[in-house]
């Protein structure tokens, strides 16, 4: 026991001193593996990442899944089944839209009831100049309402509403409004004004179910067209359909940007095994009068293996050790300047960079290694 305690003791001090003798070269060595693991640790960290990195972007250009009605309408009960159905931390908003037909200044417009805290986390896109509809009496406009009715944030407007089929001694319900928001997205919803769902409800006189509900979904495009299956399966009255814009984009993107991620990360360990092995390749060059000299003692070619091979896999620990931390700083750096948002440590890297560093490192020297075991020590101590 203790005679093995010595011969690792003089190997580790004979390994040590080696890498000591030849700083100027170790050094390029270890700067190259650790260049290399950096890289590796902060691609491998933004890779894992990028998928909730990206889909975190995906959520600001809308929702991903509607809910529609089977028949007419969705009740409340079958809208709040089908999102159950969805995990709670995957789940961004769920903003249900129920949309009636209401007269202002005599003139007909589409009235969109919601609920404005999930409609703000479905379509964080929408600008809004002024405040969203905190409470019941305020109102939020589209642009072109604004513009054709000539109203602006603070002013006073009456909505009515008339049913089709009414008798003639029926009036006309109304509901006093404040504008509180003039809404500004480019499309569509421009056109329509927001209110309550209890605003509404006062204003056509009856309960009613919703039309479509806009979910936002933070969960791969596979995961989501499971919920969609399965929502649209389970709960009668609902169809649950994916927002292939977005859910194909989102695919799309996230599928390149791992590939080029994958295909650098390939490139940068190549690169880094090039520069290993080039600089081993130099040491034996440097020692082979010293290796023939060994040979010549009677040492072994396992023993110049065993010598180099643990140069090798101390410089690939320690550039390992090094690139890892590094890496997570470079990680961090790219998704706080790219996707405006941190990332958290992955302990489980620090042993897989230090692991892969040690394997592409000692990969690189298996021809230096080589070549150091066929020198012949006859020729080398010669002299020639």
């Amino acid at each position: 026991m203790g005679g093995e305690m010595k011969k690792r003791r003089m190997y580790l001090r004979m390994v040590m001193a080696s890498l000591m003798r030849r700083r100027s070269r170790m050094v390029i060595a270890l700067l190259a593996i650790a260049i290399g693991a950096t890289i590796l640790s902060g691609l491998v960290t933004i890779y894992v990442d990028v998928p909730r990195q990206m889909g975190a972007q995906f959520r600001s250009y809308g929702a991903n899944m509607l809910f529609v009605a089977a028949g007419e309408s969705m009740t409340r009960e079958e809208v709040q089944e089908g999102i159950a159905k969805i995990r709670a931390d995957e789940l961004v908003g769920a903003a249900p839209y129920h949309y009636e037909t209401v007269r202002i200044h005599d003139r007909p417009v589409l009235a969109a009831a919601t609920d404005m805290k999930e409609a703000k986390a479905t379509s964080p896109f929408w600008r809004v100049d002024g405040e969203w509809v905190a409470q019941n009496g305020e109102i939020m406009i589209g642009k072109n309402v604004a513009d054709t009715y000539r109203l602006k944030v603070g002013d006073a407007l009456e909505a009515t509403f008339a049913p089709e089929e009414a008798d003639e001694d029926d009036l006309d319900r109304s509901v006093n409004f404040v504008v509180t928001g003039v809404l500004d997205t480019g499309g569509k919803e421009e056109d329509y004004v927001y209110m309550t769902f209890d605003d509404l409800e006062e204003l056509i006189g009856k309960p009613f179910g919703f039309d479509v509900c806009e979910l936002s979904i933070q969960a791969t495009a596979d995961k989501l067209s499971a919920y969609a299956d399965e929502i649209t399966e389970s709960v009668e009255g609902v169809q649950a359909r994916l927002v292939k814009r977005v859910t194909e984009s989102e695919t799309t993107v996230l599928g390149k940007l791992q590939a080029l991620v994958l295909l650098v990360t390939v490139i940068v360990l190549a690169l880094t095994m090039i520069c290993v092995a080039t600089t081993m390749t130099a040491v034996v060059a440097e020692r082979r009068r010293e290796i023939g000299l060994r040979k010549a003692l009677g040492a072994s070619n396992g023993s110049i293996v065993a010598e180099f091979m643990g140069e090798g896999v101390a410089l690939g620990a320690a550039g390992g050790i090094c690139g890892a931390l590094l890496g997570f700083l470079f990680a961090q750096a790219v998704s706080i300047n790219v996707f405006n948002s941190s990332i958290a440590p992955k302990p489980l890297l620090l042993p897989l960079t230090m692991l892969v560093s040690v394997l592409v490192t000692g990969a690189s020297c298996l021809i230096p290694i080589r070549s150091a075991t066929e020198v012949d020590p006859a020729l080398v101590l010669k002299g020639e």
